[in-house]
């Protein structure tokens, strides 16, 4: 049986993909998480062997929450499901331990097989994901950031902080937040200081 955990901060979302799994008979819905905290917390205390991760959630994304789960439930496989399907969003999942990423356009015939195939520990991607990871692999290492983070990262080397990177590309605070926290994916740092030392250990910064 397969003991299935549905993270997804929008409840109608919840909702939808329970009813799409209801009836079947290998699967079974054992819980449902609306932030990757809460995912963390329940996969160990219902015993979930699958679960199907959103990305973008608050108080912990589902980056963060698929690296602590590898740390906590390494035998528990994480199906990310999405809208979202840009290098920024899908190589961080994939690089925390995702076994598969599937976008929200998935019909239900492929959800379900998706589902029992992570359950079989067998990678499952969609046809643009897999695009994707194909053009990363062709590309040299320099291109794991995109222009964009390269930019916010060079602006923090040299001592900036986030209003003034946000002033001098003229964008939010919150967005210069947000490709501090894809950076710190995908060089896998903690922080600033640290992701600035990996970039110029990688070549990134010159």
């Amino acid at each position: 049986m397969i003991r299935l955990l549905i993270v997804d901060d929008h409840p109608v979302v919840r909702d939808g993909l329970r009813a799409t799994f209801t009836g079947e008979p290998d699967i079974e819905v054992v819980g449902e998480a609306g932030n990757g905290r809460q995912a963390v917390d329940m996969v160990a205390s219902h015993n979930a062997n699958v679960v199907l991760m959103d990305l973008r959630m608050p108080e912990l994304d589902g980056v963060r929450a698929i690296r602590r789960l590898k740390e906590t439930a390494p035998d528990t496989r994480v199906l990310v499901l999405t809208t979202f399907d840009t290098d920024s969003d899908v190589l961080p999942a994939i690089e925390a331990g995702a076994t598969g990423y599937l976008l929200k356009d998935a019909t239900t015939e492929e959800l379900l097989k998706a589902v029992r195939a992570a359950h079989q520990g067998q990678s499952v991607l969609s046809p643009s994901v897999a695009n994707r990871l194909i053009g990363q692999v062709r590309k040299p290492q320099r291109g794991t950031l995109t222009p964009r983070e390269l930019e916010v990262l060079r602006l923090v080397a040299a001592g900036a902080t986030n209003r003034e990177a946000a002033s001098k590309l003229f964008i939010s605070e919150a967005s210069i937040k947000t490709h501090l926290l894809h950076i710190y994916a995908k060089l896998d740092s903690r922080d600033r200081a640290s992701a600035v030392a990996e970039a110029y250990r990688r070549g990134l910064l010159d």
